[in-house]
């Protein structure tokens, strides 16, 4: 089953090989664009057009390879990758984009870059499986964009940061050819240039941009939906809402590949179980006290932990309730078609 049509959506032998195991003749590929509530736009080998939702069991995203049947979506294809976070009180998890390779956080330089988000947006992309690149916009603004650049790759340690100044169109060919042949998705708060960015990525106004409030550069939300376009070069790229808030919806050890310098430092600390707090031999707290270590990314790992591991306690009990309600079903539907055969 090849679909030529769709290779410029992302589909490749790894796909055709998934849809392989569960299409039939009546059905077809299609990959999700939009979102719209009881519906989604999906792009499939003849034709882009909106689809009902099935019976899938599960919510769709932006990014998702599904099985679509007459003008119903009936199956989703196993993600490779999940972009998510955790929403209101953190008992839920919000899907904010599927099957991507890098994660774009994009930060202006037009306000301070605050170190925690992106720590957190790098975070939930290291649990989605996708790489995470900083791109820093609005570079034509500040005096020094290197300097700010170094001050970020210190606060993410062994994460790409590039510089941009979008509509002077510097640093944009370099990420073009960057996100080529891959799903590139864009996050970050309002107003840090992601609409902008879109259409210079696309050579096309296909995402509203706004201006930002000269007070504190804060921005509207010029985008209010996530969608997944196709780059001129060859890619996808998927465009988000601003983000407030960056819930983590993942695992302690998720944050720990994101803290990588400080659990090297915690595994040297002279007992297991240390909290590096006033403990004897703590290596972490030594490395605070020579400079080494700077004592916001420590508070910020420690924090982060915290919050992982109460998300996984609410996410397994959310789990259960939702087994016990889905046995449940099965028992009321089990129980309809007894009485029926009587």
């Amino acid at each position: 089953m090849t679909f030529p049509e769709l290779i410029p959506y992302g589909w490749t032998p790894h796909w055709e090989h998934a849809y392989a195991a569960v299409g039939t003749a009546s059905t077809a590929p299609g990959r999700v664009l939009r979102h719209d509530g009881v519906a989604v736009v999906v792009a499939r080998p003849d034709r882009v057009d909106q689809v009902a939702l099935g019976n899938l069991g599960e919510p769709l995203a932006v990014g998702d390879w599904i099985v679509v049947e007459w003008e119903t979506a009936v199956g989703l294809l196993p993600r490779s990758t999940l972009l998510r976070r955790s929403i209101g009180d953190g008992a839920s998890e919000q899907l904010l984009a599927a099957n991507v390779d890098l994660v774009a956080v994009v930060a202006g330089l037009d306000r301070p870059v605050k170190a925690g988000r992106l720590e957190r947006f790098v975070a939930i992309a290291t649990d989605a499986g996708a790489e995470p690149l900083v791109v820093l916009t609005k570079a034509d603004l500040v005096d020094d964009p290197g300097a700010a650049a170094a001050e970020v790759r210190a606060a993410v340690p062994g994460v790409e940061v590039v510089t941009l100044a979008t509509k002077a169109g510097r640093g944009v060919p370099e990420l073009v050819e960057r996100a080529r042949d891959t799903t590139v998705v864009l996050v970050g708060e309002s107003g840090a240039g992601k609409s902008t960015l879109v259409n210079a990525l696309i050579g096309d106004e296909v995402a509203a941009t706004g201006d930002v409030r000269a007070t504190d550069a804060k921005g509207r939300h010029t985008t209010t939906s996530r969608n997944l376009h196709l780059l001129p070069h060859g890619g996808v790229l998927i465009d988000t809402p601003g983000i407030r808030s960056v819930g983590l919806w993942t695992d302690a050890e998720t944050v720990a590949v994101s803290f990588t310098d400080v659990e090297e430092l915690a595994e040297r600390c002279r007992f297991r179980d240390c909290a590096h707090g006033n403990e004897p031999g703590c290596a972490v707290r030594a490395a605070v006290e020579a400079g080494d270590l700077d004592q916001r990314r420590l508070a910020a790992w420690i924090s982060m932990c915290r919050e992982a591991d109460a998300a996984m306690v609410r996410a397994e009990e959310h789990a259960r309730r939702k087994a016990e309600r889905t046995f449940g079903k099965a028992v009321r539907e089990a129980g309809k078609r007894k009485g029926r055969g009587r």
